[in-house]
């Protein structure tokens, strides 16, 4: 095996921490072991070079050497201040006797280990209840159906139980038999060469998957696989207020469990289109209007349309500024977690007339002059002049969209 450094082949840092060691060797395991890789030549030897990597630097003394020395530290034989035998490079290593001391329980492995070896231990058995799947639906709704919230039907795909054989998997009327691989017992022995030795080990019969039984005559309609799959037809309540991310429970709405387990649960997820005139903010909405400047100079009462197509009235102070914001409280979005509704932020944008009259042209040069010579922004009776030309009502038609 080339001499490849310990901490790339674990992928981890020279400083990493002994978890960091032990997570990065668990997921190697899981990646290389022989007994999953039967198809990749390679893969015993990978798993056993990140064993010999692990074994090292999950012992600080071993690690210490290892730091100070390379590989060197284990290839100096047997001597003062030299490793001996089950020492890296020694006799017996890294799997003979006294060079390999890894306990995978300690590892988290130990289930994996089951798994390679038919165990069994922290698996349900074979006729044990098996919960359902859960299952994701992506549902994407107008601000308006997010905000008041809605009801939806979706058609969701799913397994269901066999109505046929009522998820027994036997067609009506017939028995299962004995399993004639196992006898009944559920599992058999098998004897396996690993990177361990040689070992005698029970697994779970793959004929009869550990029921000790085997079915003769599959149902007709889910070919004894005791579920089938329909598109339902459900109904959802969506909750006002919900966002983009958000998702809502349906529980027992998922696919079917096995073996009498329960169903999964369904999970809605939220995704909320874009709103021409409406943009959330939390739980509060914002719109823009367009104004006159010249209502935004005197001041004026203006209509604005709410996300519920009503009419509300803002109340515009003289000189208002493009940009400006205004309030109107219990205007926004219903709070899911919590009581009441967020506000309406109403911003203003004020709009600059593109043609003019002569008599227009005429007032704005008077104003532009009288405000020059006074130094006031405002003068009433120039201004009554202007505005009984101007009408602001024309200059504020159209809602503009949201920025």
């Amino acid at each position: 095996m080339a001499e490849r450094d310990y901490y790339q082949v674990l992928g981890v840092e020279r400083n990493a921490s002994l978890d960091d060691i032990k997570k990065a060797y668990r997921r190697l395991v899981r990646q290389y072991h022989p007994d999953l890789n039967k198809d990749d030549p390679q893969a015993a030897e990978k798993f056993k070079e990140a064993t010999e990597a692990y074994r090292v630097l999950s012992d600080p003394q071993l690690r210490a050497q290892y730091d100070r020395f390379g590989h060197e530290a284990f290839t100096r034989g047997t001597g003062a201040g030299a490793p001996g035998a089950g020492s890296p490079g020694g006799p017996g290593w890294p799997f003979g006797a006294g060079g390999f001391d890894i306990n995978f329980e300690d590892l988290g492995l130990g289930d994996l280990f089951d798994l390679f070896f038919g165990g069994g231990r922290g698996r349900p058995g074979a006729n044990e209840p098996i919960p359902g799947d859960d299952l994701r639906y992506d549902l994407t709704l107008d601000l308006e159906d997010a905000v008041f919230g809605t009801e939806v039907q979706l058609e969701v795909p799913r397994l269901e139980i066999c109505p046929r054989c009522g998820g027994r998997r036997a067609e009506p009327g017939s028995s299962p038999e004995t399993c004639p691989a196992c006898r009944g017992r559920g599992q058999i022995q098998q004897e396996r060469f690993t990177p361990f030795g040689r070992m005698v080990v029970s697994q779970t019969c793959p004929r009869c998957r550990g029921q000790g039984r085997v079915i003769t005559s599959p149902c007709r309609e889910c070919h004894g696989q005791g579920v089938v799959h329909r598109r339902r037809q459900i109904r959802v309540r969506i909750p006002a207020g919900v966002d983009t991310g958000d998702r809502v429970r349906v529980a027992g709405e998922g696919e079917a469990g096995l073996n009498g387990g329960p169903p999964g649960d369904l999970y809605v997820y939220i995704n909320v289109r874009p709103h021409s005139t409406f943009r959330r903010e939390g739980d509060d909405l914002r719109t823009e209007i367009p104004i006159s400047f010249v209502q935004a100079a005197l001041g004026a009462e203006v209509q604005v349309e709410t996300l519920e197509g009503k009419k509300e009235t803002v109340r515009i102070p003289e000189g208002t500024q493009t940009g400006q914001v205004f309030r109107l409280r219990g205007l926004g979005v219903p709070r899911v977690r919590g009581s009441g509704r967020g506000d309406l932020l109403v911003q203003v944008r004020v709009v600059t007339p593109t043609r003019l009259s002569p008599r227009q042209r005429e007032l704005l040069r008077e104003f532009e002059a009288e405000w020059g010579k006074n130094g006031r922004e405002r003068d009433e009776g120039i201004f009554g002049r202007i505005r009984s030309h101007f009408q602001p009502g024309n200059a504020s038609e159209g809602a503009g969209e949201a920025g």
